[in-house]
């Protein structure tokens, strides 16, 4: 029974030090996926550049799949975040327990699609058979870590919405380690073990979201999280709730999914520009994704926490909260950026390709860079939509900011057949409205008296 439960007081408050207390755990469970992503890229670069290049696509389709799951857990951590204002743990668990059988509905949509579907669009768009060749047979092993990384994803919403974001470290170390080792094994057949190639990095990738999501729940079970919220206790289909959450969590999971599904439109058109441009464009990608972690932990906290703050009844204090994540995310980006700058080739070197390849990286580095900065204050200002709760506001403005970006690419990149360094501004137009959207609805203020 609720009555039964710790007396613990779930609720925030708004200062830089609970900001950071929230983000600063987030951003190294973030760190370390993206850590495993690259870490997959810098073998596979010294690998062959063929591998590499697909990488990109296969990487960025992956990515869609997982955009969803994110988009799951950004409704759910958004309900749970709102209970935990409001106190009430028992009402935690059922959240929870709805959103793990949410997600492994989808994790099998989402399997069916990659071997039923995904074979044919591919032939069908990208120009050398060998790449799609490649990238079908990757996706059809890859896709079957889907569920290991939904549940997962579960798992932070949890930790997050109830302010135990510490205690994402430990699965996110041990998913490291394990997808380390495994690429190392598998991609080039060390120890014994056979040389799989680009498909080691698949299954490595998926040994390590398994281990990372039993060591999280081992954790979970050990600190008493599952008893504190009940969690097993609700462990039942509750469909009052599971409508309430996909209510929340559908246009959050459309946004998600259609912007990266942007990024794999834009990958299609590169691709048509050649191999060369394909792989720079992957350890693009693998920059912009090592560099925002720090701006998507402070993104995530600023859902969890407008959220939470409006639960307490404080609305007035949430414009304030805002201004101070802004100020921490993009203070850090700036830091990122001139690091990146000031030593932009040995950045590009650690992906084993040549000198030319370097220097031909270096000019989108620096487009990359302002993409950076213009994200590390727009993302945040779009989670505080989300916070607010109304994701379907959310869903409206990253809808407009995709239509802006697509336009642009394909002019540049397929109509004028211009450089992959001016096909990397758009997301200047991105970011830049987003921004400008997310601005105007919160300063709006319709969210005020929204009930989720």
């Amino acid at each position: 029974m609720a009555n039964s439960l710790p007396a613990t007081n779930l609720q925030v408050s708004t200062s830089y030090r609970q900001i950071l207390k929230i983000a600063l755990p987030i951003s190294l469970a973030i760190l370390v996926p993206q850590f495993n992503f690259i870490t997959n890229n810098i073998f596979l670069g010294h690998y062959s550049q063929e591998a590499l290049a697909t990488a990109s696509i296969t990487g960025v389709y992956y990515l869609i799949f997982a955009m969803i799951g994110f988009g799951l857990n950004n409704g759910l951590q958004t309900l749970i975040a709102r209970r935990a204002g409001e106190n009430k743990p028992e009402e935690v668990g059922k959240l929870f327990g709805q959103g793990v059988y949410i997600s492994l509905a989808i994790a099998f949509v989402g399997i069916l699609i990659t071997w039923l579907l995904a074979p044919v669009i591919l032939k069908a768009v990208l120009h050398s058979d060998t790449i799609a060749t490649d990238s079908i047979e990757y996706l059809k092993i890859r896709i079957w870590g889907l569920p290991f990384l939904y549940v997962y994803q579960m798992r932070n919403a949890l930790l997050v919405g109830t302010n135990n974001s510490k205690y994402l470290i430990s699965g996110a170390i041990a998913e490291t380690v394990a997808n380390v080792a495994f690429d190392y094994v598998l991609i080039f057949g060390h120890y014994g073990f056979p040389e799989m190639g680009l498909n080691g990095a698949a299954v490595a990738s998926i040994i390590a979201e398994f281990i990372g999501m039993v060591v999280v729940f081992l954790v979970i079970h050990k600190k008493g999280i599952g008893k504190q919220f009940s969690l097993f206790k609700h462990f039942y289909w509750n469909k009052k709730l599971s409508k309430q959450l996909f209510a929340i969590s559908l246009p959050i999971i459309l946004q998600l999914a259609f912007s990266v599904m942007s990024w794999e439109f834009f990958y299609i058109l590169i691709e048509h520009h050649g191999q060369t441009d394909l792989a720079i464009s992957n350890v693009m990608r693998n920059v912009f994704g090592l560099t925002g972690c720090l701006t998507w932990a402070f993104a995530a906290t600023s859902s969890a926490m407008v959220s939470n703050i409006i639960g307490q009844g404080k609305q007035e204090n949430v414009k304030a909260l805002i201004l101070k994540i802004v100020k921490l995310s993009t203070c850090s980006a700036l830091v990122i950026v001139l690091l990146i700058n000031l030593f932009p080739g040995v950045l590009i070197s650690i992906f084993g390709q040549s000198e030319l390849f370097i220097a031909d990286a270096i000019p989108v580095v620096r487009v990359v860079s302002v993409a950076i900065l213009f994200m590390s204050f727009s993302v945040v200002w779009l989670n505080a939509v989300t916070g607010t709760g109304n994701s379907r506001m959310t869903l409206l403005i990253d809808g407009v900011a995709i239509i802006l970006y697509c336009v642009f690419v394909y002019l540049i990149l397929e109509k004028y057949k211009l450089s992959i360094t001016y096909g990397w501004m758009g997301e200047w137009i991105y970011w830049g409205s987003i921004f400008i959207l997310s601005v105007w609805y919160i300063n709006k203020g319709n969210w005020k008296n929204k009930n989720i």
